[in-house]
């Protein structure tokens, strides 16, 4: 039996678009709530978020059955972090303020058992074999792994065209706030400046074998992204979400007094 195919992977390669939304409660209630909505990836995000890594497996657990793939997005790409959550079952990954080849080269390998990589061989007793009810787990893992990395500065977009010739990287998403923010515009994605880097950006990676991701919270936006090459594109965050419907329903109680 080779380990569990990975749809979202699959999906890239097809060349189909994915539509997502951050899971940022770190919490498997409202995880599971999200994926009600039939979004195709859902981002359990250790980087900004509260999250562990039981709150992640919680969220693993609670996810699988449904359409979302979950995608784990780590606070850095470091090559232990990388082991426990592909051991708790994640198969995508999604690393931020990747800047070179090299480091990308550098997680690729985290994400792989010998000879391709570095990762630690203890799948027996782990998750991810199903606790070696997957009898094929290290020989087929590889394969199913998805590396995304995000490109959110300068130095990253100067080393772009590098960082697609990595063998094991499946996607690059570019963070617009932190690139506007590194760019010198204070988090304004819609500066002029950085808007004309993120479209030869998300051309660039459209070009190429990988596919192009981005995050945008309104919907003109997102269009445009779209259009551009984004292939797997979130269009919002869950505690975003809610906060907008809470303070626009006060908002509509207190206009009536």
């Amino acid at each position: 039996m080779p380990a569990p195919e990975n749809r979202f992977k699959a999906a890239l390669s097809r060349g189909e678009t994915q539509y997502g939304c951050w899971a940022g409660f770190a919490d498997p209630y409202p995880t599971e709530m999200l994926a009600t909505a039939g979004f195709d990836w859902l981002v359990i995000d250790g980087e900004h978020a509260p999250n562990d890594l039981r709150t992640i497996m919680a969220q693993l657990q609670v996810l699988e059955g449904h359409h979302s793939a979950p995608v784990v997005r780590l606070p850095m790409g470091e090559a232990w972090m990388i082991k426990q959550v592909l051991d708790i079952g994640a198969q995508t990954l999604l690393i931020p303020m990747v800047e070179s080849a090299e480091q990308a080269q550098q997680i690729s390998r985290a994400m792989c058992y010998p000879p391709r990589g570095i990762r630690g061989s203890g799948a027996a007793l782990a998750r991810a074999s199903r606790f070696s009810e997957i009898p094929d787990y290290i020989g087929t893992a590889n394969d199913q792994m998805c590396l995304l990395v995000q490109v959110e500065t300068q130095a990253g977009i100067d080393a772009l065209d590098d960082i697609l010739a990595v063998e094991g990287v499946d996607g690059v998403f570019i963070g617009p706030s932190d690139l506007a923010a590194d760019m010198g515009h204070a988090g304004d994605s819609n500066a002029p400046e950085v808007r004309r880097v993120i479209k030869d950006a998300l051309s660039r990676i459209a070009a190429s074998s990988k596919a192009a991701g981005i995050l945008a919270l309104d919907h003109d936006t997102a269009q445009i992204y779209r259009d551009w090459g984004a292939q797997f594109l979130a269009v919002g965050i869950d505690v975003v979400l809610l906060a907008q419907a809470a303070r626009g329903l006060m908002a509509r109680w207190r206009s009536d007094d």
